[in-house]
């Protein structure tokens, strides 16, 4: 049984919140905190009249070392689960080494005045936990995440050697929005107009923001336009998938939605370049995430699937052999389940799933670890159980019948 705190009350706070409270067996105190702590309360109202579990909540701004500190301090908690910004990622980090509490997080550090996604900040943690017999799990989302975990179940059951991998991640969910991002505005759109990046025979190679897109036939939503991105999770599984020739990730992406992002990008509003406006400045981007529909709002009006998988190419018993191993989910099932729709929830359920891991000792080495790091097999028992069914299916290797 452990108590612990979720930092962040968007829509994946939320959904980290209702899983929780799902499984009181290991979570026996849960509490909720935000700077915006009216949020908090929300969810917390959500929860009892949903799963009947009442979580306690805290306003704490997240920026501030000692003030998180001093939380983890007077409350004593077994577990930290960061779905806070990636922004405060370090500062959060910092707080559970000087409290002693296990650290979890969805997503890597990125400074907020570059769009510079990197694992190598939260990598020079690895010594300070290690030393305080504390466990730092990086990246328990779906993607990074569940890819990772995907990717380390093949490489133990499926496969002798890994050559090729393919991430891919299609939303083909309908809000009724113009344009609207289905998580952080700011995260989302740095993101994807950075350059796009992907690791072949031992380097890395780097083309143009969304200038290589392939039609992939998705199972259960059919054939997308997919966009090679980079992504954070290649750069760790680089390190740890033995004999991988080739890694890539591809989102898939509308043609409004494009057409609207590059117009906002030709008139600036997606930089990340302060600005001073009548005696004020900030960010465009900070005023576009500003005006743009909030994510946690687009639950009850998103319908349609979501589907991301890895496609994976490698050697099994001397011969070549091609996998998809996949999730999808609907919009409509999440939000009537926890109040959020399909991408807040194939975030929030593998966090949960992540601090149960280190809750019940599976994954209670000291230390910093990507998934992928970490045996998958207990992970991939609960992810199936908790809402998000996966599925292996075999697929022709290219030139062999294809």
């Amino acid at each position: 049984m452990a108590k612990v705190i979720i930092v962040g009350a968007g829509g994946v706070g939320n959904v980290v919140a209702h899983k929780c409270a799902q499984n009181t067996d290991i979570f026996s105190e849960i509490i909720l905190a935000s700077r915006t702590v009216e949020k908090c309360e929300a969810i917390a109202a959500d929860v009892l009249e949903k799963q009947g579990v009442s979580i306690r909540t805290e306003k704490l701004d997240a920026d501030v070392v000692e003030e998180t500190t001093q939380l983890l301090r007077r409350e004593s908690p077994d577990l930290l689960i960061n779905v806070a910004l990636p922004y405060q990622d370090l500062v959060l980090m910092d707080a559970c080494l000087a409290a002693g509490v296990h650290y979890l997080d969805t997503a890597n550090y990125e400074p907020l005045d570059e769009a510079k996604f990197e694992y190598k900040w939260q990598w020079a943690y690895q010594e300070r936990f290690k030393e305080a017999g504390l466990t730092a799990v990086l990246g328990s989302g779906f993607d990074p995440g569940v890819t990772n975990i995907f990717c380390a179940y093949a490489q133990k059951h499926l496969f002798d050697e890994i050559e090729t991998i393919d991430i891919l991640d299609a939303n083909a969910g309908d809000h009724g929005y113009p344009f609207a991002t289905n998580f952080n505005p700011e995260i989302n759109i740095r993101e994807i107009t950075q350059e796009g990046r992907y690791w072949e025979e031992g380097e890395w190679k780097t083309i143009p923001a969304l200038s290589e897109k392939q039609v992939y036939d998705f199972p259960e939503v059919g054939p997308k336009d997919a966009y090679l991105l980079y992504h954070e999770e290649l750069e760790s599984l680089v390190k740890h998938i033995r004999g991988l020739k080739r890694i890539r990730f591809w989102m898939t992406f509308s043609e409004k939605y494009l057409t609207h992002l590059r117009v906002l990008e030709n008139v600036g509003m997606t930089s990340i370049e302060p600005i001073n406006f009548k005696g004020v400045e900030f960010a465009p981007i900070e005023f576009l995430r500003a005006i743009l529909p909030d994510p946690a709002s687009l639950g009850p009006r998103t319908k349609g699937k979501t589907c991301i998988g890895c496609d994976i190419v490698g050697l099994k018993d001397g011969k070549k052999k091609r996998v998809f191993i996949y999730n999808s989910c609907d919009h409509e099932a999440c939000y009537a389940e926890v109040s959020s729709q399909a991408i807040s929830y194939t975030t929030g359920v593998p966090a949960m799933i992540g601090a149960s891991q280190i809750a019940l000792g599976h994954w209670r080495t000291p230390g910093v670890w990507n998934m992928e790091q970490l045996d998958p097999d207990d992970f991939m028992e609960r992810l199936g159980k908790s809402g998000l069914p996966w599925q292996v299916i075999d697929l022709p290797v290219v030139g062999e019948g294809e």
